[in-house]
């Protein structure tokens, strides 16, 4: 197959399909630990391991894989862990017993950070250098559809007919995907470089690098102090249950078009496009702190932050990638997997305090948390910005 006869957009399509059932089954058991908890016989807050364990796993797998699997041909390493994905959540679906349940669900995390790492490299590598963060984009649409209709379908089908087939339903996506890999990416990708262990330390160390890496945690996981408890939010507004779904699907709406948008305008200087979108998420997150009593503005402000969560994603993969190119050129796909380390590091951290908040100080304050997170991402890249 040669990479003249392959149409980027198809290309980008099967990567998109594929990180639809990563982003679907990264979040698919906080809707069914109710049911998970009842079935397998354990209290809520072990069920929620189910969750944990596997942002663990996305952490550790990401950068640790990737460098046990650096020579493997990219589509044939894609194929492979898209395996391992279906594997995992097979795994889980059959699981006779909780812990068996956990390992199905590190199995797909290890498929989850490996997928993308090597994911945003293919993305960038089939289209022109000018349009490689618009690509990225495109790809990490996939994520975001899931987070509006994914995980919603997913938790629907376990009420309905079990916990279980909602890892059946995972699974058949992941077959899905696993097809539109084999017909729709390339086979003549520009090959990988070999890395070590040690890598990880130079990627780490590097100044650069180390900085962007942080502008992902902070950046990223600001946001997630407040979306992490966005229903009880809108249940707080006033609005109904039914009222809700509909707003978190227009909320992931909004979350696709800014993560397109943030991926055009990422594509020349994503230093100074970062530090653009940071102080526009910043600001929504300080207006939302005010506005959040009113059930009106509060619901404009919050799509708001929708808009301007995802738009950074693309950006900074983008930039660790470029900079790890400039700075470190055997160290790609590790900078890459750390940066998808860094955004689990971030859905992990802002989750946390933001339970923290909602739990000791109060609902209504986690807003100006999460844009205290966000500052630090904004000085972090305002630095970046003036450095050559």
């Amino acid at each position: 197959m040669d990479n003249k006869k392959v149409n980027p957009s198809l290309t980008l399509l099967a990567l998109a399909i594929s990180a639809f059932g990563i982003g679907s089954t990264e979040f698919i058991s906080v809707g069914l630990l109710p049911l998970i908890s009842s079935n397998m016989d354990v209290s809520i807050s072990t069920a929620g391991l189910t969750v944990s364990i596997y942002a663990l796993g996305v952490m550790v797998g990401a950068p640790v894989l990737t460098t046990m699997t650096a020579k493997m041909n990219r589509k044939n390493l894609l194929m492979l862990v898209m395996v391992v994905f279906i594997i995992g959540n097979l795994i889980s679906a059959f699981a006779a017993s909780f812990a068996i349940l956990l390992t199905g669900r590190v199995i797909a995390a290890f498929a989850h950070g490996v997928f993308m790492s090597i994911a945003s490299v293919i993305a960038a590598d089939v289209v022109q250098p000018s349009k490689r963060a618009s690509a990225i984009a495109v790809m990490f649409t996939g994520l975001t559809v899931a987070t509006v209709t994914g995980v919603p379908l997913g938790t629907f089908i376990g009420q309905l007919f079990g916990w279980r087939m909602s890892f059946i339903f995972i699974v058949a996506i992941g077959v899905i995907a696993l097809i539109a890999n084999y017909f729709l990416v390339p086979k003549n990708l520009s090959s990988a470089k070999s890395i070590s262990l040690k890598s990880i330390g130079q990627v780490l160390l590097n100044k650069k690098i180390g900085i962007v890496l942080l502008m992902t945690a902070f950046g990223y996981g600001g946001t997630f102090v407040v979306y992490t408890y966005l229903s009880p939010m809108f249940i707080k507004m006033g609005y109904t249950a039914n009222m809700i779904v509909v707003l978190l699907i227009i909320y992931g709406i909004m979350v696709a078009i800014g993560n397109t948008i943030g991926g055009h305008f990422a594509n020349e200087k994503p230093a100074k496009a970062l530090f653009v979108m940071f102080s526009l998420q910043a600001a929504t997150l300080l207006l939302l702190q005010f506005t959040s009593p009113n059930p009106i503005l509060g619901l404009i402000v919050v799509m708001l932050m929708g808009f301007f969560a995802f738009m950074s994603v693309s950006g900074l993969q983008l930039y660790v990638v470029e900079l790890a190119e400039r700075y470190l050129p055997e160290t790609v796909s590790m900078a890459s997997a750390l940066n998808i380390s860094a955004f689990n590091v971030g859905i992990a951290m802002g989750a946390f305090i933001g339970g923290l908040i909602t739990e000791y100080i109060g609902l209504s304050y986690t807003p100006i948390v999460g844009f205290l997170m966000v500052l630090i991402a904004i000085i972090l890249s305002y630095y970046m910005k003036k450095e050559k």
